[in-house]
């Protein structure tokens, strides 16, 4: 039964909601936190009292839609039997058809900030390192159970998938005429079958979603943050 949230823990999903929106649309450089709290319908101090700055914000929003990612993902991922399943559905879930994915956009905010913000930058490496385990998590899950090859290293290729998926989905937002979504979800599953030595299956009609990576993600043992303290889950 999902826990509810009190009035104070609710407003400030809604002010992280908003952010989310507004971030995406306009970037961080050219909102205010004016902004955000006109769309949440709070007032601006109501925003400094919970996040203090914009980096905060924009940390905290990628964590909160990263979570949001990893739950829907678990939840979808935990019906799922095998391994090859859920790192499928993984890859197919992070190789969105909206190209402009609001969780994409908050990551680019994040890897531009986190250069010169330490604190945005342990918050990115912490994210990230969840993210790579989610999929490392899927990976061995596949090998004790005999569906990939064991001579792969988990940890490596989940960190090449990862950077492979990120990469793309930059070239995606961008609209590069050579990356379209679906280039982005053919090269993840050439990469992800060739390596591990399974056949792709056909694919299915069911609608992708985006991740945002992201908090905001579910088929591993931890999924989402992509920290090695969440995981998503049916991972094992």
């Amino acid at each position: 039964m999902q826990q509810r949230q009190t009035p104070s823990e609710s407003r400030r999903t809604q002010i992280l909601e908003a952010a989310v929106v507004v971030i995406a649309e306009r970037g961080l450089a050219d909102i205010r936190i004016s902004d955000i709290a006109e769309r949440a319908g709070a007032s601006p101090a109501l925003v400094v009292y919970y996040f203090g700055t914009k980096e905060r914000l924009l940390a905290d929003a990628l964590a909160y839609a990263e979570e949001r990612f990893y739950g829907q993902t678990s939840r979808e991922l935990d019906g799922m039997g095998g391994a090859t399943d859920r790192l499928v559905r993984l890859i197919e879930l992070s190789c969105s058809e909206d190209s402009a994915g609001q969780d994409w956009l908050l990551w680019l905010e994040l890897w531009a900030r986190a250069i010169r913000d330490p604190e945005v930058a342990a918050r990115r490496e912490l994210l990230d390192s969840r993210w790579r385990e989610s999929i490392a998590s899927i990976i061995r899950d596949g090998q004790e159970d005999g569906e990939f090859s064991a001579k792969v290293d988990a940890d490596d290729l989940a960190l090449r998938l990862a950077a492979l998926i990120d990469g793309l989905a930059i070239q995606v937002i961008l609209r590069d005429p050579e990356v379209s979504a679906a280039r982005m979800r053919e090269i993840c599953a050439e990469t992800a079958s060739r390596e591990l030595g399974f056949d792709w299956p056909a694919r299915r009609s069911t609608p992708l979603r985006g991740r945002g990576r992201a908090s905001g993600s579910g088929g591993t043992k931890r999924t989402g943050g992509r920290g090695r303290k969440g995981g998503v889950a049916g991972a094992g």
